[in-house]
Order: C-alpha cells, then sequence, then structure tokens
C-alpha cells in the first residue's frame, strides 16, 4: 500500500467525517470519536510536540493501554515523521530503560499515574527524558516535576501553534513516504536484551492490506482492542488494518471489564492469543459444572452433536438431515446463548496466534459456530504471513502462505520467509539483523516446519528448542518442549508447563496449576485451601495432574516421531510463573533457559530420582514488593506408554 498512516486517517476524515474511528468507555458510557474529530485531535497534537521540538526520526515512546488520545498520539509522531514506540504498560520500571536509552527517547507519552511514576524513577539513569506528557490525570494534581505535564496542555499548545502556522501540519504529513520508518517494536526478549524492530509504513500497511483483502475486511468491522498497544499482534489488528480498513475500534474501560465490554460490542472480526480462548472456555466449563444436573446433560449432550457435525455445519460440508436438525436445536438451546455468553454471537472472522492452540480448543470453537482460525507471523513479519482460508481450516496447521509471501523450508527444517512485510532491521544492531535477513531477502524465522500436502504450513517448535534425548530406552528420539507444554496446557487445569530433556535419557516437566479451574474443582470436592501454594500442594490436586500428564503421554505415544518425549516426572511448581519474576516475556511466553537455571535444584531433583525438594524463590507483587514463597514440592513419576519402536 503505497501510503501512510496519517494520510489515510485524513482520508478517512474527508470520505467519512462523522463516521466513528474510535470508541472509548468511560464511566460505564461509551463515548464515541468521529474521523474528523480523530484528525482535528492528531493535528493538534502533532503541532504540540512540534513546537516542544519532536524532530524528524526521533522516537517518542508511548505506554498504556489502548486508549483513543494514545492512538493519536502514535498518528501525530508519524505525522511529523517521528517514530512512536509503544512499550509494554505492565512492565517494570527497570524493563524500559534499555528501550529508552537504545532508542534515545526524550519524550514519552503516557496513560496515568502508574506510568508516569515508572518513567519518574527511570530519570537518573535515562537523564535525556525531558519531557512526559498523561492522559489520565488522576491522581497526579501535586505532581511538580520538571517536563511532566497532562496531555490536554498539549493539545492547547498545539492548537494555538496549528492557528499561527495553518499550512505545517498538512506539510509535514506531505513529506512522508511508504518507505519511512513508521514504528518501532520491542521484541519479548526471552535471551538477553530485547531487540528493536524497524518497521516502514509499507510493510506494515501492505501486511494489514493483504490482511483486508484474504477475509474481506470493510469499514463495517468491530474491534475490541484489548490486548497490549506495544505487542504488534494488537498493533496490527487494532491500529494498522484499522486505517486499511476505517473500521471502528472499541476501547474497554479497564482489564476488568473486557468481559463485560465484549458482550456490548459484539465484534465481528476479534483477535486473540490461545490463552484466551483457553480461559473463555475454562469460566464456561466452571458454570457448567455449577449447573444443574439437567442443564448438565443438556450442554454434554448438545456439545456432543456439535463435536460430530459442527466443523462441517461451519464448512458448509455435507450433513445428514437429522443431524443438520439436532445441530439446529442445539444451537437454540445451547450454542446460540453460549456464543452470546461469550459475546463473540457476531463474530464472522476470528483468530488466534502466537502459540499452538490445542485441537480440542480450537474444535469447540468451531463446532459451535464461531469462525475460529489460526495465522502465522511475528514482530519481524508484521504478522501476516500465512492465514487459513474459510472451508480450509485444519487444528494442526496455521494455514497458506497469502498475497505476496513466499516460503520455503532449509535443510535444517527451519521456515524461511520472504514478504513485503519483513522488518526493515533491528535497531542499532547489524549483527542481528544479518542474522535473520538473508542478502536475497529471506527471513529466517527459527521456526521449525513443514508443508503439508494440501500447502499448509505445520509448525513444529523453535528451532533452537528442538533437541534429542540422549541414552536410556528413547536414545536419539526427537524432543520438541513447546509441542509437549502445549499438550499439558490443552487441560483447562494447567496454565503454563516448562518441559526438559534435551541431551537427557527421559523428559520432566515444572507445571503450573490454574488457580480458578482448580479453585473450582477443589471447592466441588470440599477440599479446603489457603492460598495458591497450598492447592498446588494437596495430593489430590497433584493425583490431578498425574491423571492430565498421564493422558498426554497417551498421546505422544500414538505419534511415532514424538513417543519418547512422554514426560517421566513431574512437580508442580509452589508459585505462578510471572513475568515480574523474569520467569516469562510481556507476550507470556516462557523463557526456559532463565527458568532452568533460576529452578535448577528442582531440575537436579527430578532426574536425581528425589521424592520431594524443598525450595525457597523470591518474588515481586504487583505494587513492587518484593518477598519470598517456600515450599517443599513432592516429585511426581507418571505412566508411561511402551515405545512401539525406536525412534529414528
Amino acid at each position: 500500500m503505497q501510503t501512510t498512516f496519517p494520510r489515510l486517517l485524513l482520508e478517512h476524515a474527508r470520505a467519512r467525517p462523522t463516521a466513528a474511528a474510535l470508541r472509548e468507555k468511560e464511566y460505564g458510557i461509551w463515548q464515541t470519536l468521529t474521523w474528523a474529530e480523530l484528525a482535528t485531535l492528531v493535528r493538534h497534537l502533532a503541532c504540540g510536540l512540534a513546537e516542544r521540538g519532536l524532530q524528524r526520526g526521533e522516537h517518542l515512546v508511548v505506554i498504556g493501554e489502548n486508549r483513543p488520545r494514545l492512538y493519536a498520539a502514535m498518528l501525530a509522531a508519524q505525522s511529523l515523521g517521528a517514530v512512536p514506540v509503544p512499550l509494554y504498560q505492565d512492565a517494570a520500571a527497570t524493563e524500559y530503560s534499555f528501550p529508552l536509552n537504545n532508542a534515545e527517547v526524550r519524550m514519552a507519552v503516557v496513560e496515568d499515574q502508574e506510568q508516569v511514576d515508572k518513567l519518574l524513577e527511570l530519570r537518573p539513569t535515562c537523564p535525556q527524558l525531558s519531557h512526559i506528557w498523561y492522559d489520565d490525570p488522576r491522581g497526579l494534581r501535586n505532581y511538580d516535576e520538571p517536563g511532566l505535564q497532562a496531555l490536554d496542555a498539549l493539545i492547547e499548545r498545539g492548537r494555538a501553534f496549528d492557528t499561527n502556522n495553518r499550512a505545517f501540519f498538512d506539510t509535514e504529513v506531505g513529506r512522508a513516504g511508504p518507505q519511512d520508518v513508521a514504528a518501532m517494536f520491542f521484541t519479548s526478549g526471552t535471551t538477553g536484551n530485547p531487540k528493536g524492530v524497524v518497521h516502514t509504513h509499507f510493510s506494515l500497511l501492505d501486511r494489514a492490506a493483504a490482511g483486508k483483502a484474504f477475509d474481506r475486511l470493510t469499514e463495517h468491522e468491530e474491534v475490541l482492542a484489548y490486548m497490549p498497544p506495544a505487542w504488534i499482534g494488537q498493533n496490527i489488528f487494532s491500529y494498522a488494518q484499522w486505517l486499511a480498513c476505517g473500521y471502528v475500534v472499541n476501547c474497554p474501560e479497564s482489564a476488568s471489564t473486557v468481559t463485560i465490554d465484549l458482550k456490548e460490542i459484539g465484534p465481528t472480526y476479534y483477535f486473540a492469543p490461545p490463552r484466551i480462548f483457553e480461559g473463555l472456555l475454562t469460566s464456561v466449563m466452571i458454570r457448567m459444572e455449577d449447573a444443574g444436573r439437567f442443564k448438565r446433560w443438556l450442554f454434554r449432550h448438545f456439545m456432543e452433536v456439535a463435536r460430530q457435525v459442527g466443523p462441517d455445519v461451519l464448512d458448509d460440508k455435507p450433513v445428514g438431515t437429522l443431524q443438520r436438525l439436532s445441530y439446529g436445536l442445539g444451537n437454540v438451546f445451547i450454542y446460540g446463548p453460549l456464543r452470546n455468553s461469550l459475546g463473540l454471537s457476531r463474530v464472522r472472522v476470528a483468530y488466534t496466534a502466537g502459540e499452538a492452540i490445542g485441537p480440542d480448543l480450537f474444535q469447540f470453537y468451531r463446532s459451535i459456530g464461531i469462525n475460529l482460525k489460526q495465522l502465522y507471523g511475528s514482530t519481524e513479519t508484521a504478522v501476516f504471513v500465512c492465514l487459513q482460508p474459510d472451508h480450509e481450516v485444519k487444528a494442526d496447521t496455521v494455514g497458506v502462505p497469502i498475497e505476496g509471501v513466499e516460503i520455503r523450508v532449509a535443510d535444517s527444517g527451519e521456515i524461511l520467509v520472504k514478504s513485503p512485510g519483513l522488518l526493515k532491521g533491528y535497531y542499532k544492531n547489524p549483527e542481528a539483523t544479518a542474522e535473520v535477513l538473508t542478502a536475497d531477502g529471506w527471513y529466517h524465522t527459527g521456526d521449525a516446519g513443514f508443508i503439508d500436502a494440501g500447502g499448509h504450513l505445520k509448525i513444529i517448535d523453535r528451532a533452537k528448542d528442538v533437541g534429542r534425548l540422549q541414552g536410556g530406552p528413547a536414545d536419539g528420539a526427537m524432543f520438541a518442549p513447546k509441542y509437549v507444554e502445549n499438550k499439558l496446557k490443552f487441560f483447562p487445569f494447567i496454565k503454563e508447563a516448562v518441559a526438559f530433556g534435551d541431551r537427557r535419557e527421559k523428559v520432566c516437566a515444572f507445571i503450573n496449576i490454574d488457580f480458578d479451574a482448580v479453585g473450582n474443582w477443589a471447592e466441588r470436592r470440599n477440599l479446603p485451601y489457603a492460598g495458591y501454594t497450598d492447592l498446588a500442594a494437596k495430593p489430590e490436586v497433584l493425583q490431578l495432574m498425574r491423571e492430565c500428564v498421564e493422558k498426554v503421554n497417551a498421546d505422544l505415544a500414538a505419534d511415532e516421531r514424538l513417543a519418547g518425549s512422554q514426560i517421566s516426572r513431574f512437580l508442580v511448581l509452589h508459585k505462578e510463573l510471572d513475568a515480574d519474576d523474569g520467569e516469562l516475556t510481556r507476550t507470556r511466553k516462557v523463557r526456559r533457559g532463565y527458568i532452568a537455571e533460576k529452578y535448577q535444584v528442582l531440575v537436579d531433583a527430578l532426574y536425581g530420582g528425589k521424592a520431594e525438594q524443598y525450595i525457597e524463590t523470591a518474588v515481586t507483587f504487583e505494587d513492587g514488593r518484593t518477598g519470598s514463597v517456600a515450599a517443599t514440592l513432592k516429585i511426581i513419576d507418571a505412566a508411561m506408554r511402551p515405545l512401539l519402536k525406536k525412534a529414528a
């Protein structure tokens, strides 16, 4: 798409000035911002930033939830040829230090007091950070810090500047071209410092347009923006595609009201990582367990009908008359109310990405009439590489290469991609850029996989994580840790898992229980508990986890290539893995190497044949305080299925 983000904004404002561009829920009421109002806001913000000295090519950090005025701040920066850099709003202050210094950031626009406090804390180590503007003034009335102001003050300065320089804004917007840098996204940094991924207007908008064409998106779509804007997945769906399509983006009041807001908006185009879909299903199953006997029977009966014929009905495949009638009844009594309860009754297209989604979970949503599909991409590819076409949806693939994309599989099994959406490079890191981008334009994804007979891409694991077992009966067998971990996380009782086994004779695992799901399970059995650590150590819970692990082992045993990856021993961790403790990235990816090092004593106990192990772990609370959690963890042996033949 040969244009820029600000030009698209102005085109929408000229063509549909009174149409809704953004909605924000405030004090329980949805407030609408039209395209014309948004264009005026961006104009004044851009003039205000220019008056304060923001230069072309300079970086502007933006931190907060999805908020219309933060979106406007990004557009304002782009209007001046500056580069917005969204950062994760839930990150600890120290996590901002590297991006701020790496990108030499002088100015930041943030949502509220929490983000202001974090940035003020960093001023000694980031002395160049001279200007901070905040959107929400609550709690900031008595702050008196140099360079700290409300966003309203910046808008007022911009309005005055615009009055005296009427041609300035339009001239600046006209100076930008499609190949200019439009945004920078910092990777989650599973190892070492995060890398700044540099994208142009063209790379982001070309992929947004390709996704638009693939799913026939229009300006009539409704989208709920509730994931972090710093995650490129959310940024593409609620920013790049928003401007490419001109649809309405709705911003929830808060994280705690997302479920309610989802029902009120009824999005037609929906995107969420697997953990969101897992959470929605877990809440459904918890409610059903608490329902009466007849309702439980009705639910199970019609869900079995849905499992058998639902995906075929959705894909317009032939279905028997009686089965179609039964499914129709199920739609009246179960599926329709369930979709409405989930807030997905109007969804035309739903996507999931980021991690593998369990086949059972995936088929559940499709069986009740939700057109859930998978996509494949990354920060470096502007998300859209492969998408699943309607009527060609498979649970074990991530779709076909879309317009403009070429894929090839290296001899090592690594997926290589050539696409108009590839990054321009890693900021100030030519060595890292050279590692992933070849001279002839191929991007090394780091993922291992293959193209199936139907042209669909199937991902196995991260290429660097795929290993081999050494010694023992499964000597030489392939070990794909993420595949094993995802198998475990398909159970609603398991929230996170970390598998170990590369160059070892057997596979062992750490497990995090899902506190809500297991808590509800325990309460229905009159099993008392005093918090997460106590619940995770209950013998009944350990037995529940053993049953889950042994079901996974049965599934793995049926796959000749992965039968050796059955889990021999496991333990249930005494605390939840947490990004604030460095165990997960901000996108909730497991930092396996860090965890193995941090919990080396537990890994040694698993492989050393111990029956239990004492551990004390430092933790960081939400308010920044630190403490510790200690427990003696039981180590459980799991039954394994015999290997039918030795893996090659």
